[in-house]
């Protein structure tokens, strides 16, 4: 019988090590996984989770695994940088003070802090104590790229399980094989949620997830023909699109404490607040990334035409429209224009607001591809 574990794609060594410490209950307070972007870490701290709480260690079927998996229970708190590039102190405070609280609804708390590598001196020194000692029903479980960019003192206090690189073409074919999708059609998933499996699967699963793509190729093939006010609508169009799932996840979690209030103390429906806000942030990040990916990833195939390479053009529906921006502009140009998608990146990292991010995302693109001869 499949259990959360076998969700961990393309990781057969993590699978069978974590599924081996669960069942003989040979865990431990904290765990570090460390591996590249796409390894399915964070789907793999989702799994152990659930084995953690989960009464038959993970069975992938009761109430307790769907919601972790889901990423809605309310006693799996998952966590990233709120600083520009790094953890804040008063963010691992805050970490440190929920700790303390007892669970809501399970009889133990894990903790996922993503890109722990982004964590300074000063933010551990508030979370150290804790993470050496944590209270008996609190597990943490930190992802980082690798264990040499993580502080020595985070690492010396947990257990590292190393991720190993999944390329692209076997991640492809996981992909295919688990949901029956064309390889080209993996691949094109792949490269819209930067290189997770498990995202992929999701995205490929999600007709909003598709239309959106279709929508974000659609502004850019029309940026040449497109003038300021064309530019601006396009990029409000986008971003109510990204959003759109996050209202309805914000109704939904509404809903579901209003539900609650008469059974639950003000202190618990505060946390479950919290961790709404959270989610909800992650959400937005992860939407916007989204958006990112996509475009990247139409960029890089016209480079790949300008640069005489066709035959990597991944987004092979829109290959056509790919080939006659590639007639029109240059490398050099490709790259400027690429280099404004990760200023875009690093903008919403600072949490400056994503209409803003998005109106100049398209400009520069448009000024970057086609210059004076664009009407924006």
């Amino acid at each position: 019988m499949a259990d959360v574990f076998e969700r961990i794609y393309g990781q057969p060594h993590v699978r069978e090590f974590l599924r081996a410490s669960t069942s003989g209950r040979r865990t431990t307070h904290a765990y570090l996984f460390t591996g590249p972007a796409g390894s399915n870490k964070t789907q793999a701290a989702f799994a152990l989770a659930a084995a953690l709480i989960c009464p038959e260690d993970g069975c992938g079927s009761c109430a307790d695994c769907t919601r972790i998996m889901d990423r809605k229970h309310p006693d799996v708190r998952f966590y990233q940088p709120e600083g520009a590039n790094s953890y804040l102190v008063e963010q691992m405070r805050e970490i440190v003070t929920e700790t303390e609280l007892a669970p809501i609804q399970a009889s133990r708390k894990i903790f996922i802090l993503d890109r722990i590598e982004l964590m300074g001196p000063s933010a551990a020194n508030a979370f150290l104590k804790t993470l050496e000692e944590p209270p008996a029903d609190v597990t943490f479980i930190l992802l980082g790229r690798t264990r040499e960019s993580v502080l020595s003192t985070i690492v010396s206090r947990c257990i590292v399980v190393p991720f190993r690189h999944i390329p692209a073409t076997e991640a492809a074919a996981i992909i295919s094989q688990n949901t029956g999708a064309s390889p080209e059609l993996a691949k094109i998933a792949i490269e819209a949620s930067t290189g997770s499996i498990a995202n992929a699967m999701a995205f490929l699963q999600s007709n909003e997830h598709l239309a959106f793509r279709q929508e974000v190729l659609s502004a850019l093939l029309s940026l040449e023909k497109s003038d300021l006010w064309d530019v601006i609508g396009q990029a409000r169009k986008l971003t109510l699109a990204a959003k759109a799932p996050l209202d309805k996840m914000r109704a939904l979690r509404e809903a579901e404490r209003a539900k609650n209030e008469d059974l639950l103390s003000k202190t618990t429906l505060k946390q479950l607040e919290k961790r709404d806000e959270r989610e909800l942030k992650a959400g937005s990040l992860r939407a916007f990334g989204r958006m990112l990916a996509i475009t990247a990833s139409f960029l890089r195939d016209v480079l790949a035409v300008c640069a005489g390479t066709p035959e990597l053009v991944i987004n092979y529906d829109v290959a056509d429209g790919i080939r006659e921006v590639a007639e029109r502009v240059s490398e050099a140009q490709v790259i400027q224009a690429l280099s404004a998608v990760e200023d875009c990146r690093d903008a919403l990292a600072r949490n400056v607001s994503p209409e803003t991010c998005v109106d100049a995302l398209l400009l520069q693109i448009g000024e970057a591809l086609y210059g004076s001869h664009s009407p924006c």
